[in-house]
């Protein structure tokens, strides 16, 4: 196979990015679908309410990106991020914080856990999308079933 073959194969037999929210709010989460579709083409989209609908939704798809909120009906989104940080599997996944009361407790979780923007809903915006999945291009890795 020459070069041009093989790249062509690469590139055909590439996942397309995938990013799943975490929101609990049906219009954040409107907002947030919109943003990742406005300016990144071909991306799946995954919608998860609570953190047990997006541990399910990790255990079935490759996720490039999530964007997560901090205050979930189950649980934290800040304890979420270090969950995922300590898993191999999952540890490459580009991770945004958007919340609208970003605290100290929650910037510093997110530091531990390597979380790459940590912003307000009200600034959420086209910046962050685009660069948490210039960052999962960085970090793809193949996933392991």
């Amino acid at each position: 196979m020459s070069r041009q073959q093989n790249a062509q194969f690469i590139e055909r037999t590439k996942v397309p990015p995938a990013c799943l929210i975490i929101e609990d709010s049906t219009f954040d989460q409107i907002k947030m679908t919109r943003m990742v579709n406005q300016n990144i083409s071909g991306t799946q989209i995954y919608v998860a309410t609570t953190l047990r609908e997006a541990r399910q939704t990790l255990a079935k798809y490759p996720i490039s990106v999530i964007l997560l909120d901090n205050h979930l009906p189950d649980g934290l989104g800040a304890d979420f991020a270090v969950e995922l940080a300590e898993l191999r599997i999952f540890s490459h996944i580009a991770v945004v914080m958007v919340s609208d009361w970003p605290t100290p407790f929650m910037w510093a979780k997110a530091a531990t856990a390597g979380v790459l923007h940590v912003v307000n809903k009200s600034e959420f915006g086209q910046q962050y999308v685009l660069d948490a999945f210039k960052h999962a291009q960085k970090m793809t890795k193949p996933r392991l079933h």
